[in-house]
């Protein structure tokens, strides 16, 4: 079973992974050449996210040397977690060279310097084999194409006893996968976006060696009023986070 997020759109992978490649050369608030203050907004409160995570996974970070991030964007969550765990080796990867290339912004606004950027595919990662103790992505995953290769290539990246960590994953069950994808596409359409299909995503980690936990977390913060109701019910009810789409962190450990 080949899981991907192409859809019936006239899209096919090389597209998508063009537009996503391209929209860092062309956002008018995101290109290399931007210092627009919405950005560092928009980060920053995605920062107030982030953080909750690294201290929910705060003893992940502590004991791995090597971190990798994958999808990295810009590279601020490197930066953050790199001013949060200072003597770690991180690397911050993204497919588009024009995003990581304004990662030197946020090494300067964190006041850090990351060890290494580089732009690759989420699937051909130009580290050696068992290199790595932490892997980590975060809102970014469901930007993959290729979840079966992806999963594969961060088994061969990481060390024996690693993990890798997808973090604020929107995720869902495939009865009610359409509506979400809609949804999700019809709020940002300027690059396609996935919500995944988490017994899929827990089926591809098994198939490439790696065990899986995952953590709902519906959590409120950085939400829309829209968004804060709704993820207080799931909060309230934790049941619903099974059937209806969530927010949620894989671990995969080797």
């Amino acid at each position: 079973m080949q899981y991907s997020n192409r859809k019936k759109v006239g899209l096919d992978i090389a597209d998508k992974e063009q537009i996503e490649i391209q929209f860092w050369q062309h956002s008018p608030i995101e290109n290399p050449e931007s210092e627009a203050v919405e950005n560092l907004v928009n980060k920053f409160c995605e920062a107030k996210v982030l953080l909750e995570k690294l201290d929910y996974h705060r003893a992940l970070f502590e004991q791995a040397s090597s971190i990798l991030e994958l999808g990295a964007g810009q590279g601020w969550a490197s930066c953050l977690v790199k001013r949060q765990f200072g003597g770690k080796q991180l690397i911050a990867t993204d497919i588009s060279p024009y995003a990581i290339a304004s990662a030197h912004k946020w090494e300067h606004i964190f006041q850090t310097r990351l060890d290494q950027t580089t732009h690759c595919r989420s699937y051909e990662i130009p580290m050696e084999d068992a290199s790595v103790d932490l892997i980590f992505c975060f809102e970014a995953a469901h930007h993959f194409v290729k979840h079966r290769q992806t999963l594969a290539e961060v088994q061969r990246v990481l060390k024996k006893g690693g993990v890798c960590l997808y973090l604020h994953e929107p995720v869902c069950r495939s009865f009610i996968h359409p509506l979400a994808y809609a949804r999700v596409n019809s709020k940002r359409p300027e690059v396609p976006e996935d919500v995944l299909i988490y017994p899929k995503i827990k089926e591809l980690a098994t198939e490439a060696g790696l065990k899986t936990e995952i953590r709902f977390d519906p959590t409120v913060t950085n939400r829309g009023l829209n968004q804060t109701v709704y993820f207080a019910v799931l909060s309230a009810v934790p049941g619903l986070r099974y059937l209806l789409p969530c927010s949620a962190d894989f671990i995969f450990t080797k």
